[in-house]
């Protein structure tokens, strides 16, 4: 059961993002030739108009194929027919409905279990925090520069900046700011380095206070997306960290197994949750400027405003080309790693 909520779940959110490209591109008046989910052969599809819908073999990607690789169609409808502002439009509308749905997942997920305030619960004995004068009460406001807005982007901060200690933390009481240095410390042996502050009760903040919140973490999302990529880059992660289709489908199926048994509504925001973390990743990472995602598509959209001219098709097509076959063989050796994890 939980392999079919995976695939359902990753289905859905392709779609939501290839709906962003149709809906743009029927705005802009551009004709749109095949919208799919899946991949390789075509297993069932019909003809609305003049678009051919259908779903393919194998339940990961998608498209909305819109011509845009046909440089030399320039008929009435066509994409490269429309303008430089019309096409970038298109193109960001996915990765733009990916963070819409992260929004929307965030919505419900703060309105019914509520989020974490960063007012100070408790000062441990002995830690950095109590050191530089942190109370009860205060409200942690900055780190190193970084707005907080719940305790879980203070938590994302530490673990994923570790290198960076000490931080410099801004926090509110009675109105005032104050600037204080934090270092982790090992409170207890056995234990990880603590800064020494402890977080307190969720709140619910109601229905506008959701959509405010809401927008918070996705933001955090969004964060913790680019730091997993600039560790990544920096080498404090390594590819054998990154997972693919069949390791996402695992990973699911254990939060499924986990959350099952303690009830429908947990089961369904664990999956919401997790359905989050897919939809905001997909839109990060669409958006990169590398050749062949949408990010690297909006980079020469961009150049050709700046430009008003085109950069020679062939030379464009050859960049993504390129960019398509090195990510198809990082698919593969995310896929490779993926299923040995299986075993």
């Amino acid at each position: 059961m939980g392999i079919i909520i995976a695939i359902l779940l990753f289905s859905f959110i392709i779609i939501f993002h290839e709906l962003g490209h149709f809906l743009l591109a029927k705005k802009n008046g551009i004709r749109v030739n095949e919208f799919s989910l899946g991949l390789g052969p075509t297993l069932i599809g019909k003809q609305f108009g003049e678009t051919f819908f259908c779903i393919k073999l194998l339940p990961f990607g998608g498209a909305c194929m819109m011509g845009e690789d046909d440089v030399d169609d320039l008929s009435p409808g066509s994409f490269n027919s429309k303008s430089v502002w019309a096409r970038m439009s298109v193109i960001a509308g996915g990765p733009v409905f990916n963070l819409i749905l992260a929004w929307i997942f965030c919505m419900i997920l703060i309105g019914i279990t509520g989020y974490t305030p960063t007012t100070v619960s408790e000062v441990l004995e002995g830690s950095s925090a109590q050191e530089q004068g942190i109370q009860p009460g205060d409200v942690l406001k900055e780190i190193n520069g970084r707005s907080l807005h719940m305790w879980e982007d203070l938590n994302l901060y530490v673990m994923t900046h570790s290198g960076e200690a000490p931080y410099e933390v801004v926090y509110e009481r009675d109105g005032e700011k104050y600037t204080v240095e934090l270092e982790p410390k090992v409170l207890e042996e056995g234990q990880n380095p603590l800064l020494g502050v402890a977080a307190g009760e969720t709140e619910k903040p109601g229905i506008f206070g959701s959509m405010q919140y809401g927008i918070y973490k996705v933001k955090y999302w969004i964060h913790y997306t680019v730091d997993s990529l600039r560790m990544l880059a920096t080498g404090q992660a390594g590819i054998k960290d990154l997972s693919g289709p069949v390791g996402i489908v695992n990973v699911v199926n254990d939060v499924y197994e986990t959350a099952a048994p303690e009830g429908g509504l947990v089961l369904f925001l664990s999956m919401l949750n997790f359905g989050t973390l897919l939809t905001a990743n997909l839109g990060v990472f669409n958006l990169l400027p590398l050749p062949a995602l949408d990010g690297g598509r909006l980079v020469f959209l961009i150049i050709e405003a700046v430009r008003r001219k085109r950069i020679p098709p062939e030379k464009e097509g050859m960049v993504h080309f390129a960019g398509f076959a090195l990510l198809m063989v990082l698919m593969v050796v995310v896929m490779y790693n993926d299923i040995m994890r299986l075993f």
